[in-house]
């Protein structure tokens, strides 16, 4: 993977990747905001994959976070809380499973913060929440293996 910035001027900048670029205006859009969005984005579409890979559709999909902070610099995250409401036709101890799957094995971003920010989740599913603040489990600095029958579904 490569990645670059450029300065454009007025807090602004033009940000490369290998497959796209787009406008990162840090007027509008913090780079920690950017940085979290980009979370939430990582483990979002894990869901959409492994649902898709299996034959289903997702619909009437959100995923948020509500993010704890720490207060001396460099005001890492502490605590991250992940809430997904999503509609689907497989029951929910597979709509458990995918969210599980990416949390605790595919989500790179989920993966790369793990060992200094507690994480835990809500699952609201067929508008039935099925998890409600449960932990993830926790990191040991290395991979963690999960025979889950996915093969890697998504986000290399």
């Amino acid at each position: 993977m490569h990645v670059s910035l450029e300065y454009l001027g007025e807090k602004k900048f033009k940000a490369n990747t290998t497959k796209s670029s787009y406008i990162l205006d840090c007027k509008e859009i913090t780079p920690v905001e950017y940085f979290a969005t980009g979370i939430i984005g990582c483990t979002g579409i894990d869901l959409v994959v492994m649902a898709e890979k299996d034959g289903y559709a997702v619909s009437n999909y959100k995923v948020s976070a509500e993010i704890e902070r720490q207060m001396e610099v460099p005001m890492k995250f502490a605590s991250l809380h992940i809430i997904y409401e999503f509609d689907g036709s497989f029951d929910a101890i597979k709509a458990k499973r995918y969210i599980l799957a990416s949390l605790e094995s595919y989500c790179t971003t989920i993966n790369s913060i793990r060992d200094s920010v507690k994480i835990n989740y809500t699952i609201v599913y067929n508008r039935e929440k099925i998890a409600d603040k449960e932990s993830i489990a926790s990191g040991d600095g290395g991979s963690i293996e999960m025979d889950d029958g996915f093969g890697g579904a998504c986000c290399s």
